[in-house]
């Protein structure tokens, strides 16, 4: 089923008094920078610390009594685990998350610390999809994958919506890809509420399987990538998000791990916004100047803030020349 903005008005209806509404906000650093006028949605500040809690509540919350109490499984590096695990434990659905070795050990502990069953795997070995489906068909436990699926992508609607319903109008907005789904959701809801607004998705240049396949019209593929921004090392679109993105969708764009660096770095020094790698993609696309925005109005999705704290203090430490701001 192929999600439409309806689906998006019935999530966040849904969600109405369980997600948080996130802040907006602006800061006249990135204005000077940039030379439009930014405005940032600050999906770190959701519950969980990323947007993903939207899509993850709406998908249980949708799902018949039967399948409830049977529980679901899912397979993620770390948002998507904890947005469902607490939406399992507010819910009462059983959640069992296969979960990278490699995963941030912040998110790691969060999605344990929400009550969820995680079963650790090896990326350079085990194909994390045919992991998570196999044991989902051997437990009899109802798949609720990370982007590509009807109510996740309608749920991660729901930001874009808020967005433009409190700031109106937009002449350009960046969102983070990974595997699509909150830039398909992001999709529904521009072409709906502001249709002249210029769409673009946002991708590591390690990870640019999504810009492939935009580009192509073909289904590009990429195999554990090596980028900091570890909500986009997803292997590809999904089957519902891919459609969604190219029709509705105007550029996708890919940045360095430096461009990546420098918008964090930024965003936690002068506008105090505590942001992970993936959260930054949309603003490394102004700093490296693969958006031109001068003059107009510009937003920006900040996906989420769940980052180890010492691990993105070595990072910044790394920087070759911080931005001179």
């Amino acid at each position: 089923m192929i999600p439409s903005y309806h689906s998006v008005l019935t999530a966040a209806q849904q969600l109405d008094g369980v997600a948080h509404r996130t802040p907006v906000m602006h800061g006249r650093t990135l204005d000077r920078l940039c030379g439009g006028y930014v405005l940032l949605k600050c999906e770190n500040f959701q519950r969980t610390g990323s947007f993903k809690f939207r899509g993850a509540y709406h998908a249980l919350a949708s799902l018949p009594e039967a399948e409830r109490s049977r529980g679901v499984l899912t397979y993620s590096s770390g948002n998507h685990a904890q947005a469902l695990a607490l939406a399992g434990q507010l819910l009462g659905v059983p959640v069992t998350v296969v979960m990278p070795t490699t995963a941030p050990a912040v998110k790691q502990a969060a999605t344990a610390s929400y009550g969820a069953e995680i079963i650790r795997y090896d990326p350079a070995q085990t194909s994390r999809e045919v992991l998570g489906l196999q044991i989902a068909q051997a437990r009899h436990l109802t798949l609720i994958p990370p982007y590509d699926h009807p109510h996740i992508i309608a749920g991660q609607g729901t930001v874009a919506k808020e967005f433009l319903e409190e700031v109106g109008a937009l002449d350009v907005l960046l969102v983070p890809c990974g595997g699509g789904g909150l830039l398909a959701g992001s999709a529904l809801s521009v072409r709906a509420l502001t249709p002249r607004c210029r769409l673009i998705g946002v991708e590591p240049e390690r990870a640019d399987d999504a810009t492939r396949s935009f580009r192509t019209g073909c289904l590009h593929r990429v195999h554990n990538p090596d980028t900091i921004a570890d909500g986009a090392r997803t292997p590809s679109l999904g089957e519902i998000t891919f459609p969604i993105i190219r029709r509705y969708v105007d550029d996708m764009v890919t940045v360095s791990e430096t461009a990546i660096l420098q918008a964090m770095y930024l965003l936690w020094e002068r506008l105090k916004l505590v942001v992970e790698p993936t959260g930054a993609l949309a603003l490394a696309a102004l700093l490296e100047r693969k958006v031109l925005v001068a003059h107009q109005r510009v937003g920006l999705i900040i996906s989420g803030g769940n980052v180890e704290l010492r691990q993105a203090l070595s990072w910044f430490v790394q920087l070759p020349t911080p931005l001179e701001i």
